[in-house]
């Protein structure tokens, strides 16, 4: 006897929860649904409906996650199928036509729910690709939408990378695991790929994130422009991305401050891949293994001419705003105390918990209790193939003060 199918989930929701959807947002939490005609599925497509029975959005089901349904689409009825998520992803590439020239390989292809793949990133480096998925919801789908980049893109090799929150569900019920390759061959080490001319590694495999923080290339372009004859600090370094500009922008020095060996020797490894630059190959490159918020808190024990602040986040969960917007704050009062006079302060929060205003108003509250006069040049957030489109995915700001001399 053959099985009968299914019939369509079909969702019901709150009327603030209709408004919200309308708006734009992507997320339907579990707390505002008030009729489901089943039990849903993880993965499969739930429909969801406004008050008067009309189609409002429909999306990726979870039935475990606080966040029930990660909206794909919403306004008129539209089938999602193999040709939806084709043009879906046509546009999405579309959105970076332009971005880059032939000296910058490595960028974001896709940034979740404010491209409309809300839960999933692709990262390309070079002709390595790195699908990280953060929604349990894609690892049904994964095999469809594996066809879809390679349909497209034709990738030479495609990482899997896994949030932490869904390893464990991968691996038991889907036989998948963090760093997988879903395409093409295990790389012997860290890949490379270009950043405005720049060679870098990217540990695809198992770095941070998917292995390199693209995010901050605009900041560090603005860091080269500022370095020239500048000592500079790079407190936080992982793997000395705003040294290596600085250095090709002139820095006389720079020093990386990281916690982590392994970090610092990738950004030793950095500079070696660069050193036919002749700003790279002219600067002092300083390695300092140390706990950067104890280093700082020290007595400074010389001046430097440029600072960059830029630490994992400090606000992990809204419980912990408040107490990261201090954390922010005496970050940097420490880090003025080593800025040379006449010198350049650049301060980066990656803490979503805290927005842009509060976290310019704890690095400008810093600056007023030095004493010391400062003039803000500018303020910067997202990069262009990191758009964030809802509040939830405003993580990214960044605030560059000068020192009077």
């Amino acid at each position: 006897m053959e099985a009968v199918p299914m019939p369509q989930l079909r969702l019901r929701i709150s009327a603030t929860a209709e408004t919200i959807l309308r708006s734009g947002h992507p997320w339907l939490f579990a707390d505002s649904i008030r009729e489901e005609n089943r039990a849903g599925r993880l993965g499969e497509l739930a429909v969801i409906f406004d008050r008067n029975d009309r189609f409002l959005a429909i999306g990726l089901f979870d039935p475990e996650s606080p966040i029930r349904v990660r909206v794909l689409h919403a306004g008129k009825p539209s089938t999602i199928g193999t040709a939806w998520w084709q043009e879906r992803l046509q546009q999405t590439l579309a959105r970076r036509e332009g971005l880059f020239d032939a000296q910058t390989n490595g960028y974001r292809c896709i940034n979740g729910e404010s491209d409309g793949w809300p839960g999933l990133v692709l990262d390309r480096y070079d002709q390595t690709f790195v699908l990280k998925l953060y929604a349990a919801a894609w690892l049904p789908r994964l095999a469809e939408v594996v066809g879809c980049l390679r349909a497209s893109l034709h990738p030479q090799r495609l990482v899997l990378r896994l949030s932490r929150n869904i390893q464990s569900l991968a691996r038991e019920e889907w036989r998948r695991e963090d760093g997988q390759l879903l395409l093409g061959e295990e790389p012997d080490g860290p890949v490379t790929f270009l950043e405005s001319g720049l060679r870098f590694e990217a540990d695809v495999l198992h770095g941070q994130k998917t292995g390199f923080f693209l995010d901050q290339r605009e900041n560090r372009r603005l860091v080269e422009s500022l370095a020239r004859g500048r000592d500079v600090l790079n407190a936080f370094s992982f793997s000395g991305g705003f040294s290596l500009y600085a250095a090709r922008g002139g820095a006389g020095s720079v020093t990386d401050l990281d916690i982590s060996e392994h970090a610092l020797a990738g950004a030793r490894r950095n500079f070696a891949l660069n050193q036919a630059a002749p700003g790279v190959a002219a600067c002092r490159h300083d390695c300092v293994r140390a706990n950067a918020l104890e280093w700082l808190a020290a007595k400074p024990m010389r001046k430097f001419d440029l600072i960059v602040l830029d630490p994992p986040s400090l606000a992990k969960r809204e419980a912990e705003r408040t107490r990261a917007i201090g954390a922010y704050q005496r970050l940097n009062a420490d880090g003025l105390r080593w800025l040379a006079p006449g010198g350049v302060l650049v301060a980066a929060s990656c803490s979503a918990h805290v927005s842009a205003e509060e976290f310019f108003g704890a690095v400008r509250q810093a600056a007023r209790e030095t004493a010391r006069p400062f003039t803000e040049w500018q303020t910067t957030g997202h990069a262009p193939d990191h758009p964030a489109t809802f509040p939830e995915a405003q993580y990214l700001k960044a605030i560059y003060l000068r020192s009077a001399c």
